[in-house]
């Protein structure tokens, strides 16, 4: 399956349909209170970039943001629909968060994820992230793995 990668608004009715299912998803595998989510509406503020992933027909098949923060770029909302998975969608976004963190002269990204995400854990192993200990201000937990790489 081909797919193309652009920058997008969250503000629009298919990538909240995304947001949507990303956090149902996340929902069933992690205890309200070590979620850490973006709304759309925070996605859409100047500090954060979204890539969103559409099949030959248009339709999203996955996203994923670059946050900004003092030097240091953050790896949020990453999700692929479970179609589209195996195809390389998830690893095409990460390029892309990468590329422009560095086009930005950041000098290292980080991420949060879910500890019990084996398949998001998988994406970002492969794309060269290794794991660290808590970055920025979140917590550490049971239900957190953090990564970072740097750039």
């Amino acid at each position: 399956m081909s797919f193309t990668i652009a920058t997008e608004t969250p503000l629009s009715d298919d990538v909240r349909a995304l947001v949507q299912a990303l956090n149902a998803f996340t929902y069933e595998l992690t205890p309200a209170e070590y979620r850490h989510h973006m709304t759309v509406e925070q996605m859409a503020q100047p500090d954060t970039t979204l890539f969103v992933a559409r099949d030959a027909g248009g339709a999203t098949l996955g996203m994923g943001a670059l946050r900004r923060h003092d030097g240091v770029g953050e790896v949020k909302r990453m999700f692929v629909k479970p179609e589209a998975r195996g195809l390389g969608v998830g690893g095409a976004i990460l390029a892309r968060i990468e590329d422009l963190a560095r086009q930005e002269g950041l000098s290292r990204v980080v991420l949060e994820t879910g500890s019990n995400f084996d398949a998001a854990k998988r994406v970002y192993e492969r794309g060269g992230f290794q794991t660290c200990e808590p970055v920025l201000d979140y917590p550490p937990s049971a239900w957190t793995a953090f990564y970072a790489k740097s750039l």
